[in-house]
């Protein structure tokens, strides 16, 4: 994957930009926590169980997420760890925010895979999985609460290779579980790597040694879960394949290692892997062509759009992926969509939501444009070239909702909240062409709760979801002739969204067979890419 490429500038090739993804509650944010801990960007990490100062997690910073202890928005956070740049982009868990997730993955070089040791792979692994192999992502396994109750080392690794059809080499190996857990072996540095339990915020021992063999081990590990560990290491050099970092690279293996997040156990070793055989920034493709992050003039583009970070300051800032050069503050950029250039002066780089401004930044990094509503998921900026990156997907939501404001006479402000919120791509939302009101649409329901309690926090309107008589919808194209004819006679149907494009609302799966049966001219997509 690397080895014909040109070789990057120093600063380029250091970074190391990538998201952690999981099921809900295996531990993604309190890993994302020492992670940020040990890259001396926080002093104390939150713990999201915890209570009052310890529970401010950094990770989560909306009012939402830090209630009920979930996250719900994607965050970048930048920071340096030993001679490396790590962009690390934390995702929401909760399936019901699984599109802000699959954005975010075209934004990143690689992903760090944390499975709950108890539970094995969960249904949104799976299909966080599945994302990141459409993509061949390099994936990094961190199996995470091995001081519980667990299940078998081998079991975990099977459930791996048959689910997700990947290859799994283990770069650690646990010793003993749950309540007698005592740390992992090191298989491919060969060290004993012991957890400090007094001290959760503390990295344990690390002690050199030559091969299991070693009398030194027996110092540190009581005779029985030696033998077991020796056993099981042996076993594991012959069932299972040897480390490849190019199969790593291409996505058909996946190395794992064994810790516990919230002992800080296993995190340094998992950052020292994703420094050592993590991609670097690797090229991205365009409608016209593929881009190097070799190349010195500067592109990127928007894969999320986050409005209020700072309630106070009714701003919008747009997250944005480098693909090349090296960008410095100031730049007059070329806002491809609109065709006109765009003076970027107060660039920041993130810690969740702390923002600095930054007077550079080079491809691979995730820069914040501050703007008020000119930049939107898919839009690329470059220094002159008239490219459009592609693969941002935009998805059919599953749910959609009528949605109407407390105060009828405030139906103005809830428009102008409802299209930023779809700019934002944290909703769908449709326009009739017959009737008044918008429908909202989304992929979770967990996500009309977010919205609503946004809308009344960011623009003091109490609004209502109602249910609507519309279960799907699908994005209209086609011959001109034919796609107006279809307008025409299904106007109780159609609505436009928030670019203007023509959509269809479904009741029932007969609706979107008959149009395909009665208008062969027409086609009805359940996706649509945001390139603009």
């Amino acid at each position: 994957m690397l080895d014909n490429r040109p070789t990057l500038p120093p600063e380029i090739a250091r970074r190391r930009t990538f998201a952690i993804i999981s099921h809900p509650d295996a531990g993604k944010t309190t890993l994302t926590e020492k992670f940020l801990l040990f890259g001396g960007a926080i002093q104390m990490a939150g713990q999201v169980r915890a209570k009052g100062e310890a529970r401010r997690t950094r990770s989560d910073f909306m009012q939402m997420e830090k209630d009920r202890g979930i996250s719900v928005s994607a965050s970048a956070m930048s920071f340096d760890f030993e001679t490396y740049r790590f962009n690390l982009v934390d995702t929401p868990g909760h399936s019901d925010f699984s599109e802000d997730t699959y954005r975010t993955l075209t934004a990143v070089d690689a992903a760090i895979m944390v499975i709950d040791g108890a539970k094995g792979v969960e249904s949104q692994t799976q299909k966080l999985f599945e994302v990141c192999r459409l993509r061949d992502l390099p994936i990094l396994t961190f199996c995470n609460k091995m001081d519980r109750e667990s299940r078998d080392t081998f079991e975990i690794i099977d459930e791996i290779q048959e689910n997700l059809a990947i290859d799994v080499t283990p770069a650690s190996w646990p010793i003993g579980q749950g309540r007698d857990f005592l740390g992992c072996y090191d298989m491919l540095h060969d060290r004993l790597e012991l957890m400090d339990r007094a001290d959760r915020n503390r990295v344990g021992e690390s002690v050199k040694i030559s091969g299991l063999d070693d009398p030194k081990l027996a110092q540190h590990i009581p005779a029985a879960m030696l033998e077991t560990l020796r056993e099981e290491v042996e076993m594991a050099r012959e069932l299972l394949p040897a480390f490849d970092r190019e199969q790593v690279l291409n996505g058909s293996m996946t190395p794992i290692w064994f810790g516990s997040a919230i002992n800080s156990f296993g995190v340094r070793e998992l950052m020292a892997g994703m420094a050592e055989f993590g991609p670097e920034p690797q090229p991205l493709n365009t409608d016209k062509r593929q881009i190097g992050p070799e190349e010195t003039k500067v592109t990127g583009f928007v894969f999320k759009v986050q409005a209020n970070m700072d309630p106070k300051h009714r701003d919008r800032v747009a997250f944005v992926r480098l693909a090349s050069g090296h960008f410095q503050r100031g730049m007059k950029l070329q806002h491809v969509r609109v065709g006109k250039p765009m003076a970027v002066s107060n660039p920041v780089l993130f810690l969740a939501s702390d923002r600095e401004l930054t007077e550079e930044a080079w491809a691979g990094d995730i820069i914040g444009i501050p703007n008020h509503g000119q930049l939107r998921i898919g839009d690329t900026l470059t220094e002159g070239e008239a490219v459009r990156f592609t693969g941002i997907p935009s998805f059919a939501p599953e749910l959609l909702q009528t949605c109407r404001a407390g105060d009828p006479l405030k139906a103005k402000h809830l428009e102008k909240a409802l299209m930023q919120f779809a700019e934002e791509g944290a909703a769908k939302v449709f326009k009739p062409s017959i009737g008044s009101g918008f429908i909202v649409g989304v992929v979770g329901a967990l996500q009309f709760e977010v919205l609503a309690s946004r809308i009344e926090l960011e623009y003091g309107l109490p609004v209502r979801f109602e249910p609507s008589q519309f279960t799907s919808a699908r994005w209209i194209s086609g011959e001109k002739a034919a796609v107006e004819k279809v307008v025409n006679v299904n106007k109780q149907h159609i609505a436009t969204d928030h670019d203007g494009d023509l959509v269809y609302l479904t009741r029932l799966q007969w609706d979107i067979d008959r149009i395909e049966r009665d208008h062969p001219g027409v086609k009805l997509t359940a996706t649509k890419e945001m390139m603009v």
